[in-house]
């Protein structure tokens, strides 16, 4: 089964349900470090009427704000969204439930997925992600910023090296967000994941030194 369609891909769409009693919760994606004190991130402020923080994708290896299909798209077309506009990355977010829960966000998600399986309006874009979509066209410019060193991505976007060594230390976040993942065979600063990696107590997943210096799951 795709990453993209597997269940717990869409357990950010539900955190209300998960955490019905809080105010506030973080969602991290699984390809995520955090060096830093994460009370940090929890504390970053919302603006008034705002649901989710995320951090911006404005850099020249992102997408644009895009949405486009091989169907109808008037319901997109009436949201006069612009290509224009930087997208962000729905890997690591702030929520603010109660606003959340005010604004019915999870409908408002389910209706973009219902609709897409109809008009396929963004079922092949955004590198194949179906999850995606939905949280920018529901968030398009009403959502509050994180700090860009609270999500320090696309590290697994190629095998080399992004950033410097430096840069990697000083990150709050480090994100493998990509398909060259840091328990695959080739990844882009493995040896900083391993260095936080614990192994599995069943012994369903370990890790292989090879004599490449690569790690790989078994």
């Amino acid at each position: 089964m795709p990453d993209s369609i597997k269940p717990l891909t869409f357990a950010r769409f539900y955190l209300p349900n998960w955490v019905p009693n809080a105010e506030k919760a973080i969602y991290l994606d699984d390809d995520v470090i955090v060096q830093d004190d994460i009370l940090e991130l929890y504390n970053t402020p919302l603006q008034p009427g705002h649901a989710a923080a995320f951090s911006d994708d404005c850099d020249s290896t992102s997408n644009k704000f895009v949405v486009r299909g091989a169907g109808n798209q008037e319901a997109v077309r009436k949201l006069s969204m612009k290509a224009s506009t930087c997208s962000f990355n729905p890997g690591v977010f702030v929520a603010n439930l109660t606003e959340w829960k005010l604004q019915n966000i999870t409908k408002q998600l389910e209706k973009w997925m219902v609709l897409n399986v109809v008009e396929e309006i963004y079922s092949r874009t955004l590198a194949g992600s179906i999850t995606t979509p939905p949280l920018l066209i529901v968030f398009y410019k009403r959502h509050s910023n994180i700090d860009p060193m609270w999500n320090v991505r696309h590290l697994g976007s190629s095998a080399g090296k992004r950033y410097s060594p430096q840069f990697v230390k000083a990150a709050k976040l480090l994100h493998w967000n990509g398909h060259f993942k840091p328990w695959g065979r080739t990844a882009s600063y493995a040896d900083v994941w391993e260095k936080w990696y614990i192994p599995d107590p069943s012994g369903k997943f370990s890790l292989i030194r090879r004599h490449t210096d690569i790690y790989e799951a078994k």
